[in-house]
């Protein structure tokens, strides 16, 4: 599937303002970038790094007034999501290096306080790739999704308790629940088509059988069509933008079609 995606944003700063922006997408697992483009208006210089995560940074300073940021980018993506019932549980000592950091609470992922209840959503079933299904089964049939209920500082503890939250949320739990299952996993933000309504969208990816998997517990059923921008240990990890003074986003806009 080629699909096209773009993401516009205005901002406002009332002074000289540093901030780093994360909204290229790079070729990998899944998805191949064909073509892209990214346009600032006024022009401001940025240069640009690759994080600890893999992820493509932009620096910049936006200058006193409106800045407009539009990206751009054609995309081939798998049409579906593979998925592997059944598949087991890599076991720790064997696991890639750069997966042990995503076995660790984070931020908005405390999973050293809830092995207990992972255990009790995951009842029965086998180790690794059901383990994780039966959690993404479980947010999706026991959590509302749900506006205004969560905010920047509201964690997988505090959207089990409240039972409402959006993408976000839905994925710290299912990160967190793995994470006190000795189950790698990761946050992605990015693009998915026929998203309704239309927005920049977060799931997450759980290691099992020796390869990253992808979990959406917004969705009915696994849905290909995705682009990911980002991948980090949660939200706070995967920010399109990080501003580091008072800064205002006047409005967004996100499309994805089908070419």
């Amino acid at each position: 599937m080629r699909l096209h995606a773009s993401c516009g944003l205005t901002l406002i700063a009332a002074s000289p303002l540093a901030l780093i922006a994360m909204l290229r997408p790079r070729s990998g697992l899944g998805q191949w970038i064909v073509e892209e483009k990214y346009e600032f208006e006024p022009f401001v210089e940025a240069t640009e790094y690759v994080d600890c995560f893999g992820n493509l940074c932009q620096r910049l300073v936006a200058p006193v007034g409106e800045l407009r940021l539009r990206t751009e980018v054609t995309v081939e993506v798998a049409d579906e999501i593979a998925t592997k019932v059944g598949a087991p549980i890599t076991a720790i000592e064997v696991l890639p290096d750069y997966a042990l950091q995503f076995l660790l609470p984070s931020r908005y992922c405390p999973s050293d306080t809830l092995e207990s209840f992972a255990r009790e959503v995951t009842t029965k079933r086998l180790p690794g790739y059901d383990q994780v299904e039966a959690i993404r089964a479980w947010i999706h049939e026991h959590i509302e999704y749900k506006y205004g209920v969560s905010n920047a500082s509201t964690t997988a503890a505090d959207t089990i308790r409240d039972k409402a939250g959006v993408c976000r949320d839905f994925s710290h739990i299912g990160i967190s629940l793995c994470r006190a299952l000795r189950i790698p996993a990761r946050m992605v933000v990015g693009y998915l088509y026929r998203l309704d309504p239309m927005d920049l969208h977060a799931w997450f990816e759980a290691f099992v059988d020796g390869r990253w998997y992808t979990f959406d517990a917004t969705q009915t059923e696994p849905r290909g069509g995705r682009v990911a921008i980002a991948y980090g240990r949660d939200a706070a990890d995967v920010a399109l933008i990080t501003e580091f003074g008072p800064l205002e986003t006047k409005d967004m806009h996100v499309s994805v079609e089908k070419l």
